[in-house]
Order: C-alpha cells, then structure tokens, then sequence
C-alpha cells in the first residue's frame, strides 16, 4: 500500500503531543454554521491518519486493521465553518497490550496552543488482524512510539 497523504503539512510533534492542522469542508457544516457533531468524528478521524498510519511513522502497519471501540467527544466551544483549519491536538492516555486511547483537543485556526479547547475527545483504539479477525498484539516499536505521546487527558 503506497503512501497517500491526506493534508499538504502532515503535522508535528510538540510537548502537548502530536497536532494535526484539518481543513473543514463546506459539507462539515450544519444548519448554525457549526460543525456537524457526525462530521467531528470524521475530522477526528483523519487527523489519525498522519500522526498513526503514514509509511514514516511506526504505527503504519495499523492502517490496514484498527478498531474504534469506544468514543466520546465532549463541546465546550463552538467552531464555526471560518474557522479552518482547525488545529487537533492527540496523545495517548493508555496503551495496552493490544489497545490504546488517544485524547484530542480541538480549537479553532489561530487559537493559542493552551488556550481552551472547543472540542475534547477519546477514542479506545483496538490493533485488529483482519485474516484472522482478532485483535492483534501492539509490538515493542508501535508500543514505544504510541507510548512517547502519554500524558493525562486534562478534560480542559
């Protein structure tokens, strides 16, 4: 499977964990101007994609079997169409053997880095051996790399 990237930039690691810039799509949008709750989990979505799944990182084989098993996003904010792209910050909360949880912060484009998030999220992600339609164990490399981006989720 080549490389396909889905943003121009493909995001970069900083203290907080790993922030993705998603444009929003005019279809993002619902009746207020806001973002779509449905259209959120997908941005959520592809922000995944550069920090986990892209030949340079080591977590690539995953893209071929990963499972959403638990979601939760909470809204303190609005963001509004205008305000794209909007910036994704993730990190893990737990790793285990074969599943991990990654928090995200969401704010609007141009907002400071600590400032409040608009959206906080987790997502339970379970590696997944499509063949044998099990789960499939992390291993050391995609522990460690998944383990670099630890912290508490603030719930800011």
């Amino acid at each position: 499977m080549s490389d396909r990237r889905l943003f121009e930039g493909s995001g970069h690691r900083t203290t907080e964990g790993y922030v993705v810039q998603v444009p929003v799509r005019w279809s993002d949008m619902d009746v207020f101007a806001h973002i779509n709750h449905a259209r959120m989990v997908t941005l959520l979505e592809e922000a995944r994609i550069p920090w986990l799944f892209y030949d340079d990182k080591p977590t690539h084989p995953m893209r071929t079997g990963c499972l959403v098993a638990d979601l939760h996003v909470k809204y303190q904010g609005q963001i509004r169409h205008d305000e794209s792209p909007i910036s994704v910050t993730m990190f893990t909360t737990r790793v285990r053997a074969v599943d991990f949880t990654v928090g995200y912060e969401v704010r609007p484009h141009g907002a400071a880095p600590g400032s409040t998030p608009a959206v906080v999220a987790t997502t339970q992600l379970v590696s997944f051996d499509i063949d044998t339609q099990r789960p499939r164990r992390l291993p050391p490399t995609e522990k460690e790399y998944l383990q670099s981006f630890l912290r508490e989720s603030t719930g800011r």
